[in-house]
């Protein structure tokens, strides 16, 4: 049984039993969670940018994220903004005790509709048409990879995490992440950092997806240790428990850097989209459920991948491009019309009805 028919089979069962109304309360809950989180997290973008956007007007430049300072560390709207995104990671981390992950991770991508909203408001941020439905189309990409993906093993101990953290399989994940975090920070950013966002929301989601782990490692700890088994004398529950702090800290500062340089609207759904990604995988390997996974499932989940790059391409290709619901209509009956002296030279319509003169001579590189 595949992921979306154990999601619908755990539905149909809080409707059944003894348990019956405990059950459809957790769900309820558990969606109301996830909702609150979505908006939360979402807010928070916006309001971390409204402060970044207080420290750039300081005047003093060497102090902004995106110059390698830390200025918004004085700023209290920023603070408001990162314990927003603390309440709101809360909240989702609470939600997965009441429902299925299964539908509470897909309405994660609720905060990305709401930030692009709100930063088209409040921070009067462009994100034109080729956006909205990039947007879309890398949210359900995520909503389909989060569908197919393998179901999660069940860990009920310490000492059997102890033992899956050490597999060959995530430690060369591991290794892989230290690599990439190494080229992404002290090669591509120095060169690239200030053009791509690609660079930074990469180094963020990277190191994000061993935070979950690691978070997961910690709440496991935390549970036996409630039960009577304490594991506050275990090396590996403090090890977590510090790779938590560390990945969080490194997470937030380039995550700074993206929101400090570049438009939000574009920012936050680039964000979920690979942070959600990479979290999957990093699950996917440590709990090794892929040995399960059927046939339909990987096409899935492939598809889901391949639907990611379309929208992320749409979001980043077309960015700075002008184009509005307004404009469709001429866009559609927009004709070539040619000048009378017969040298090749045609006239284009620009969104507005104005003639522009686009000339065939020269390098044919044209940009429209």
């Amino acid at each position: 049984m595949d992921v979306l028919d154990s999601t619908f089979a755990s539905t149909m069962d809080y409707t059944k039993g003894p348990n019956d109304v405990k059950n459809s309360n957790n769900l309820v809950i558990g969606v109301l969670l996830a909702i609150s989180s979505s908006i939360l997290i979402g807010s928070s973008f916006i309001i971390k940018k409204k402060g970044l956007l207080r420290v750039s007007r300081g005047g003093d430049s060497s102090s902004r994220a995106g110059s390698g300072g830390y200025g918004y560390l004085k700023d209290w709207v920023w603070w408001a903004g990162f314990i927003t995104m603390g309440t709101g990671e809360l909240a989702n981390f609470i939600a997965y005790a009441f429902a299925p992950a299964s539908l509470v991770t897909p309405l994660g991508a609720l905060s990305v509709l709401f930030a692009a909203i709100l930063a088209s408001y409040l921070l009067n941020e462009n994100l034109n048409i080729c956006g909205k439905i990039g947007c879309f189309v890398a949210i359900l990409g995520s909503t389909m990879i989060v569908i197919h993906a393998p179901a999660e093993a069940e860990v009920d101990s310490f000492e059997v995490l102890t033992k899956m953290l050490a597999s060959p399989g995530f430690i060369v994940y591991v290794c892989i992440v230290v690599l990439m975090f190494g080229i992404l920070v002290f090669i591509l950013a120095p060169r690239y950092g200030r053009k791509n966002m690609i660079i930074y929301i990469t180094t963020c989601s990277v190191v994000g997806s061993l935070t979950v782990m690691a978070c997961k490692g910690v709440g496991i700890g935390i549970k036996q240790t409630i039960g009577g088994q304490s594991q506050l004398g275990n090396w590996v529950f403090w090890l977590l428990a510090l790779s938590v702090v560390f990945c969080i800290v490194i997470q937030m500062n380039y995550l700074n850097k993206a929101l400090d340089i570049f438009n939000t609207a574009v920012v936050t759904p680039v964000y979920y989209v690979l942070f959600t990604t990479c979290t999957i995988v990093a699950s996917a390997i440590l709990f090794k459920e892929w040995a399960s996974l059927g046939a339909k499932d990987a096409v899935g989940s492939v598809c889901g991948f391949l639907t990611i790059i379309v929208g992320v391409f749409l979001l980043h290709a077309f960015k700075d491009l002008k184009l509005s619901y307004k404009h469709l209509p001429s866009a559609i009956k927009k004709d070539d019309r040619r000048l009378p002296n017969g040298e090749g030279e045609k006239m284009i319509d620009d969104w507005d009805g104005n003639l522009i003169s686009n000339s065939n001579s020269g390098d044919g590189d044209a940009e429209f």
